[in-house]
C-alpha cells in the first residue's frame, strides 16, 4: 500500500465519520449536547489544514479537509441555529 492509498483511506474514512452527527443534528433540530467551542476550534483548524493541502499541493489533504470544513461548518451552524451553549 503506497502512502497516497494510505492517505485517501486515512481522508475518507475521518471525513466521513462527521456524517452521523451531522445528519443527527439536522434531523433532529437538536444540538443542545454539541460543544460550541469544540466545533468552532475544530472548523478552523479542518479549514487551516485545508490551507495546508492547498500550499504543499497535497490532494488527499485537500479533499479531506474540504469536506471536512462543510460537514463541521454543519454541525457548527446547526448549534448556533438550534442548541443553546
Amino acid at each position: 500500500m503506497t502512502a497516497e492509498t494510505i492517505g485517501y483511506a486515512a481522508a475518507f474514512l475521518t471525513t466521513v465519520s462527521f456524517l452521523p452527527q451531522v445528519i443527527k443534528v439536522w434531523r433532529s433540530r437538536s444540538a443542545r449536547d454539541i460543544s460550541l467551542y469544540t466545533y468552532g476550534m475544530f472548523t478552523v483548524g479542518a479549514a487551516l489544514w485545508l490551507a495546508y493541502g492547498v500550499a504543499i499541493h497535497s490532494t488527499p489533504v485537500v479533499a479531506a479537509n474540504a469536506v471536512t470544513v462543510v460537514l463541521s461548518a454543519g454541525v457548527l451552524i446547526a448549534k448556533i441555529r438550534f442548541g443553546g451553549e
